[in-house]
């Protein structure tokens, strides 16, 4: 097994790399060839206002990189998944998904955007304006994914087994976590992978527990499991990675402020104020999550190695920590042992013969 799941992560990363090269040279392409030009003086000759003219050129250049994207996201999400039988999802399935997921992410997309030109056409710091208003939503949708996004794409019902249920909601008051219920979510419509969530804020915070979890792991090792997320909470992660993801997005926004003039320039640009401008901040957008990326997953695995901590502590559980561990090593096909880069660049989460040490060690 170990093999398969070396074989599946090394594949995995390698396309992520290869999507992100590839983004990048698509963007540079459509910026340096004056495609983006042409489309913005083709859809002006329409005479659409400025905020239909935003939405029909995002719409547009959206539609042009799925289409040329889709080999290579119709391998990485559906045949790789399946090659390594980790999903019974069929085709049609798949499709309905995609067609969700890019309406979905058109919508907020063009949110964000049309804020962005609303605000840099009437602030001089317009970067730190805008910086403020995507934190503010993004927080906001945080709030609305479990009852707004999440429904979308999986079903999710109360927890029947009512032992299960009590076990968790009596765990989250000896954790002081307030839970206002704990839900089934029919993962195994899209994956066989398993999974569990502590998600939302305020009265939308709940507990989603994959049916592939749920029905073949015992009550310790989903009580261990969850007590970690409720470690999340009572460590105040959430909050810090909020502000660290904010602090990211100043930094973003500042960084186009300071430079965007001269990038401008490279591509015979006038202003960002220009709507053929769009794809040079799409291009920021990729190249400083290159950089931040590594940072942001360095910081993510000292909060789970923390939350795992508090977890055996709380439930005093090793060995069901350490069963949960195998099992889900074993069933989501992780890379038990990565190459330190690949750790370094890409997981969030410290790879599970660390967490197994760590808890054999406590």
């Amino acid at each position: 097994m170990s093999g398969l799941a070396k074989s599946y992560s090394h594949q995995k990363y390698a396309f992520c790399i290869i999507d992100m090269i590839y983004s990048v040279a698509l963007l540079l392409i459509f910026l340096g060839s004056g495609l983006s030009l042409f489309l913005e003086d083709f859809l002006k000759g329409f005479g659409l206002p400025s905020y239909l003219l935003i939405a029909a050129y995002l719409l547009v250049i959206s539609f042009l990189y799925y289409l040329l994207s889709l080999p290579l996201n119709f391998y990485t999400s559906f045949t790789l998944e399946h090659k390594f039988n980790l999903t019974k999802q069929g085709a049609g399935g798949w499709w309905i998904d995609q067609l969700k997921s890019g309406i979905l992410a058109y919508i907020l997309s063009l949110i964000l955007i049309l804020s962005f030109y609303w605000i840099l056409g009437r602030f001089n710091q317009w970067w730190l304006v805008t910086s403020i208003f995507w934190i503010v939503f993004s927080v906001v949708l945080a709030k609305l994914a479990p009852v707004l996004i999440i429904p979308l794409f999986f079903k999710y019902k109360k927890l029947e087994d009512e032992a299960l249920r009590q076990r968790i909601l009596n765990l989250a008051v000896k954790m002081q976590v307030k839970l206002m219920e704990v839900f089934e979510i029919d993962f195994s419509k899209k994956t066989l992978k398993a999974n569990a969530a502590f998600t939302g804020m305020g009265k939308t915070k709940r507990v989603l527990l994959a049916d592939t979890l749920k029905d073949k792991y015992t009550y310790e090792e989903v009580e261990v499991i969850l007590a970690h997320e409720f470690a999340h909470y009572r460590l105040k992660h959430m909050i810090k990675l909020i502000a660290v993801n904010s602090l990211v997005t100043l930094g973003l926004f500042y960084l186009i402020f300071k430079t965007s003039v001269y990038a401008l320039g490279v591509f015979k640009l006038n202003s960002l104020l220009q709507l053929s401008s769009l794809p040079l901040l799409f291009l920021y957008f990729i190249l400083f999550g290159i950089i931040a990326q590594p940072l942001e997953a360095c910081l993510s695995r000292k909060f789970e190695k923390d939350a795992d901590l508090l977890a055996l502590k709380v439930t005093g559980a090793k060995g069901a920590f350490i069963s949960l561990m195998d099992k889900l090593a074993e069933q989501n096909l992780a890379d038990r042992n990565p190459h330190p880069l690949i750790k370094f660049l890409f997981f969030t989460h410290p790879p599970i013969d660390e967490r197994i040490k760590i808890a054999k060690s406590y």
